[in-house]
């Protein structure tokens, strides 16, 4: 699969939603990337929010692997969860401009979904407290509100438990 630039990964995304048959909508606002400030202006609950960020997992001396992990939008990042899954030596937020190139996003614009072969997806079942999830849909400006089922069947996520409660 090639990478894609900033400017078609919401298209690719609501492309992709339409050929699997989700129930989903698009709501455009205006632009925000802190999960939140937007779940306020989107009117939803804050932990239906999907909070999606670039991981490095170094696995040894030489051998990295990123990871977009997906947790509720009150939770934080378990480091040391996703460390255990994988066995790493260690995992940290992956740099801006390598979340930028292996998601095509802005940070703050990721939506739970990867596109590169190179970006494998976690997600932390806690995600699967709510029927309906919420989260940027690759443009600062948009976000999807669509069924956790069909989430879970289109992204394939890995579940994983890789979230802490508490921003």
């Amino acid at each position: 699969m090639r990478p894609a630039s900033l400017s078609d990964i919401h298209k690719q995304l609501c492309d992709l939603l339409d050929q699997e048959g989700a129930t989903y909508r698009v709501i455009e606002h205006e632009p925000e990337g802190h999960t939140d400030v937007i779940a306020k202006i989107r009117g939803n609950r804050i932990e239906q929010s999907i909070k999606s960020i670039v991981v490095q997992v170094r696995l040894g001396k030489k051998e990295n692997i990123y990871c977009l992990a997906n947790v509720p939008g009150d939770c934080r990042i378990d480091f040391k969860g996703i460390k255990r899954h994988f066995n790493a030596d260690s995992v940290a937020f992956a740099s801006r401009d390598k979340a930028q190139a292996l998601t095509g996003c802005v940070i703050g614009a990721i939506p739970p979904f990867s596109f590169n072969d190179q970006l494998e997806i976690l997600a932390d079942p806690l995600i699967q407290q709510n029927e309906e999830v919420v989260f940027n849909a690759g443009r600062l400006d948009r976000s999807i509100f669509m069924r956790l089922n069909d989430y879970i069947r289109i992204a394939n996520p890995q579940l994983v438990e890789i979230a802490l409660r508490g921003t």
